[in-house]
């Protein structure tokens, strides 16, 4: 016979109730004993009956994420990331793309697909926090910049520090005409409003002008949309020695522009961006970029939807969307990568 809940409470001398614990992800239970219990897991090979534990717990197994694009690499990268973090808890994700669009983040919140799913990792665009707080009981962890202080667990990097770090970079290299490509206008458009707002504030502290002929306007972070800005940047009469771009696909189409236009870079004008994505550690030249941890996003999204479902089985305080429970705000760290694009 297989090991069981019994064999692993004898081995770890521990009540066969911790042992559930401890494998249904209860954050009560102190790290002295959750060690002891997972050494008692792997040296008898036990497997959780994932079938009954659901049937007892009436849970499905299954998360949602809901994330605006997947052709981005970054949100491709997050995504694989969450599906090996939940895989670890035997858990199943569903994954959906917003695009952006408000009626599809608002049915999404309202409730399709509630029924078949325990939890929702969201990164939103364009929903704002009291929206977000009608998706009824639904245990959900919010990813990205749009909302903070919201209605529910909250993940995110500090974007405009981070921004001031990339355009520091490019004035610590001495440049004095640095251009930023990725502003926009909507009022959704956090992401791009907290990185322009870090890049002004380099400047200024650096005792740099801000200059708004300097500042490139996109539709979208692609990189047919950072080729366009890149051009229109040359040919204005004030040419930028350095390019700040609010991600990595961006930059990718700024360079393309630069090499057509025979512009040599760092030399000439040094790019750096943002995101860290595979295609800028092979671009020619390297792509110089701000790294979030994104492995330590998809693992604290997992992490806190396992708590707050772990709180509900047993019975504690609110229903993990902030509704009489605190929702958390945790920032995870960033740092800059320099390479050839800005360092030669």
């Amino acid at each position: 016979m297989p090991p069981g809940l019994k064999d692993v409470a004898a081995r770890a001398g521990v009540s066969i109730k911790t042992v559930s614990n401890v494998v249904n992800g209860y954050v009560h239970v102190s790290a002295d004993t959750r060690a002891r219990v997972q050494a008692a897991i792997d040296a008898l090979g036990y497997v959780p009956n994932v079938a009954a534990r659901q049937l007892r717990s009436k849970r499905s197994g299954v998360i949602a994420l809901a994330v605006p694009e997947l052709q981005s690499p970054y949100f491709a990268e997050v995504a694989g990331l969450i599906v090996q973090a939940a895989e670890r808890r035997s858990w199943t994700v569903l994954i959906d793309q917003t695009d952006g669009h408000a009626e599809r983040e608002r049915n999404l919140v309202a409730g399709l697909r509630r029924h078949a799913i325990d939890g929702l990792i969201f990164s939103p665009l364009a929903l704002a926090g009291e929206e977000l707080a009608r998706g009824g009981d639904t245990p959900m962890v919010l990813l990205g910049e749009r909302i903070w202080h919201g209605p529910a667990d909250h993940v995110a990097i500090d974007n405009t520090v981070a921004a001031m770090d990339a355009t520091r970079h490019l004035i610590g290299l001495g440049r004095r005409s640095i251009a930023a490509i990725g502003a926009q206008d909507a009022t959704s458009a956090v992401t791009s409003h907290q990185r322009l707002a870090g890049y002004r504030s380099a400047l200024e502290q650096a005792g740099l002008v801000y200059d708004s002929r300097l500042v490139a306007r996109v539709e979208r972070f692609h990189r047919a949309d950072g080729a366009a800005a890149m051009a229109a940047l040359l040919d204005r009469p004030r040419r930028p020695d350095a390019v700040f771009c609010f991600n990595d696909l961006l930059a990718l189409g700024a360079l393309r522009t630069l090499l057509a236009r025979g512009i040599r870079v760092p030399e000439e004008v040094a790019v750096i961006g943002f995101d860290d994505i595979e295609d800028g550690r092979f671009s020619t030249p390297t792509l110089s970029t701000i790294a979030p941890d994104t492995a330590r996003i998809a693992q604290l999204a997992v992490d806190l939807l396992a708590e707050r479902l772990a709180e509900r089985s047993a019975g504690g305080p609110g229903d993990g969307t902030g509704a009489g429970a605190p929702a958390r705000e945790v920032r995870v760290t960033h740092r800059l990568v320099a390479r050839e694009s800005t360092a030669g």
